[in-house]
């Protein structure tokens, strides 16, 4: 068996716009401490994984979406799985933080396998977040 410092993280670098704006949203409102940086990127602790926010403007573009419960939801996203109490804690210091939500915070499948929480939301770059939250860590793969 793997130790936790043996997980498998994942590292994933995006396109901003303006780095001290994204250093307020992550590392100011989500509370990822900084890592390495330069002029044009800076690392995150983004709740154990690494992210790396380049500065790119040319390549900040809207984002297509999909349909899916009657909602918009975007195409391209990242975010996390968090347990419940962490998820309506974020939910809670983004509203504080005056950031709009592209899909306020609901439940899916209620009563169901896979019951989840989520909510969507852009940074001040453009780029999609999504945040997740399973009543039973076990249906996060639930087909029906």
């Amino acid at each position: 068996m793997k130790s936790a410092q043996q997980r498998p993280r994942f590292h994933l670098a995006f396109p901003v716009n303006d780095l001290a704006a994204a250093r307020a949203f992550y590392g100011t409102i989500m509370q990822c401490e900084e890592g390495r940086s330069s002029d044009s990127w800076v690392d995150f602790n983004f709740y154990g994984h690494q992210i790396v926010a380049h500065l790119a403007p040319e390549e900040c573009q809207p984002v297509a979406t999909g349909g899916v419960d009657g909602k918009a939801v975007p195409v391209r996203h990242f975010g996390l799985l968090m347990a419940w109490d962490d998820w309506e804690a974020l939910a809670a210091r983004f509203e504080a933080a005056g950031v709009a939500f592209v899909i306020e915070p609901y439940v899916r499948f209620a009563g169901e396998p896979g019951e989840q929480g989520t909510f969507f939301l852009r940074d001040p770059a453009g780029n999609a977040l999504e945040f997740k939250c399973f009543r039973d860590e076990g249906g996060i793969f639930a087909t029906g």
